[in-house]
């Protein structure tokens, strides 16, 4: 599928069947009368793959959706993984990452995404296991994990995470926070700003509406402490969600979220626990990222509940955010 076409029920043709030889290859397999016809059947297997990819929950196969497909279809050794740019993504880079961190290597967080940090891991394995330093995974890379395998506990990255919240600035004085506001919460993240101003954090606020990356991309270049995204959610009952994959978990982003998810509550009453999502927004920042959903999408009478109460659920996520910097590792478990 290529140049942005998006699938849905009543496509047909070439890319329906495509889509459906990828669902397979993912364990999603579509009933044969729907081959090249997206029906009920295909809709049901693209939002299980949604949900086991931690993708936004919708049933229509859009670019994210699509890019998590082609991603999932690597193994670790199908491909030489190196450092290009645009940067490669992939399962199986996810799985070196794994392997690395694992081994005391540290690749950063496992997104997939073969960044620098995962090129620096790669090199200083692949000198410390006798092989060539060239920073390519290739077979060569690949029987030296094999090999080191059994002796894997952890994950360094995890770790890092951890040491990095021992020894921050227990204050929200002087820390960078990004903030992104979806069209319609607009007056909430505005009240978000200013409490997290007021108690002294240097706040910027985007409500462009831009995709994921686009945001990502920002809170970035203003090398944020943390990221916190506010928008309406997919899925009754999740409302707040951290960078998670099925082998790895931001320990920040995790205890963030539940900080922020005890506030609300308090205020909104009792919902799921934090879930853990790969959305490109948090896949893709270098920081304790959230994406908080206090109203569900087209939940027209929550939005009205949520207008009413905007002042005392911004009120939530800043004592959360604020809980969080003062004492983060009170709720390691």
């Amino acid at each position: 599928m290529t140049g942005g076409v998006v699938l849905h029920r009543g496509s047909a043709g070439d890319p329906v069947r495509d889509l459906h030889q990828r669902l397979a290859a993912a364990g999603h397999a579509v009933p044969p009368e729907e081959i090249a016809s997206f029906g009920e059947c295909t809709e049901k297997c693209v939002i299980d793959f949604q949900r086991s990819r931690g993708l936004r929950v919708d049933g229509i196969c859009g670019p994210q959706t699509w890019a998590a497909l082609v991603e999932s279809g690597f193994s670790l050794g199908d491909r030489l993984l190196y450092l290009r740019h645009p940067m490669l993504r992939g399962d199986d880079i996810g799985e070196l990452q794994r392997r690395l961190n694992a081994l005391g290597f540290d690749a950063g967080r496992e997104d997939g995404i073969f960044g620098p940090d995962t090129e620096a891991a790669l090199r200083q394995f692949q000198m410390n296991a006798g092989v060539t330093s060239d920073g390519v995974a290739g077979p060569a890379t690949q029987q030296a994990l094999d090999h080191l395998d059994a002796l894997a506990a952890g994950s360094v990255a995890s770790v890092r995470e951890l040491d990095v919240l021992r020894h921050q600035t227990h204050s929200l004085t002087g820390r960078r926070i990004f903030v992104a506001v979806d069209p319609g919460l607009d007056a909430l993240g505005e009240l978000v700003r200013r409490g997290l101003a007021t108690s002294g954090a240097l706040v910027v606020i985007d409500a462009s509406g831009c995709d994921d990356s686009a945001l990502a991309r920002s809170a970035n270049a203003f090398a944020a402490d943390l990221a916190i995204v506010l928008r309406a959610g997919d899925v009754p009952g999740e409302r707040c969600s951290f960078f998670a994959t099925r082998t790895f978990r931001s320990e920040a982003g995790f205890l963030l979220a539940g900080r922020i998810e005890e506030e609300l509550s308090a205020v909104l009453g009792p919902a799921g626990p934090p879930s853990g999502k790969s959305y490109d927004v948090l896949r893709e920042t270098r920081m304790a990222a959230v994406v908080c959903s206090p109203v569900c999408s087209g939940d027209v009478d929550g939005m009205g509940r949520l207008a009413g109460r905007a002042g005392e659920v911004a009120a939530a996520i800043v004592r959360g955010t604020r809980s969080w910097t003062e004492a983060p590792l009170d709720a390691v478990r």
